[in-house]
């Protein structure tokens, strides 16, 4: 009988660390689901940052060509044809 009960009270030792081993475990799966989360809202924000950025870049960009630069001339250039065929083919829509 002393048998059985040595085997019991290890089982339940044994039960004992599974379960504080298993509330451990779900705490830290709790804490990683929010960082998880606060990631995910930075990597957001740092995205619509570098959209904006881009942005800002290429109006920058414009204005810059806009302003006589050698360099960007030719960009200029294209850009105000694409506009122009742009104009001329919703013209045509219209006159139909």
């Amino acid at each position: 009988m002393s048998r059985l009960s040595e085997i019991v009270d290890s089982l339940e030792n044994r039960i004992d660390k599974l379960v504080q081993q298993h509330e451990k475990l779900k705490q830290q799966n709790s804490e990683l689901a929010a960082e998880i989360n606060s990631l995910r809202t930075q990597q957001e924000k740092a995205e619509k940052e570098i959209a904006s950025c881009r942005e800002k870049y290429s109006s920058l960009k414009m204005a810059h060509s806009m302003l006589g630069s050698d360099q960007y001339k030719r960009d200029t250039k294209l850009k105000i044809n694409a506009l122009v065929r742009e104009i001329d083919h919703c013209i045509a829509q219209l006159s139909e």
